[in-house]
């Protein structure tokens, strides 16, 4: 498996724990994290998107995306190619 699973967190603050356990216990199946939100010296947004590059078996990154989505404000998206 190659792919790459984007996630938008709405509510940063009060997402953040719980969707960092998640990635923590799939961390072995995690090759690149890239987190992207808006930021300024007046401003920093509390929505937010992070985008990974997944390694290992279909079922492991369905289980993942599975658990994010449980989280209210939390939205992943497979992307598979």
């Amino acid at each position: 498996m190659n792919n790459i699973l984007a996630i938008k967190v709405d509510g940063r603050t009060s997402n953040a724990v719980q969707v960092q356990e998640i990635l923590t216990k799939f961390g072995c199946n995690i090759k690149a994290r890239v987190g992207f939100h808006e930021a300024g010296a007046d401003h920093c947004a509390m929505d937010g998107i992070i985008i990974l590059q997944l390694f290992g078996d279909d079922d492991i990154a369905e289980g993942m995306r599975k658990e994010l989505d449980k989280l209210d404000g939390v939205s992943p998206r497979m992307i598979e190619f």
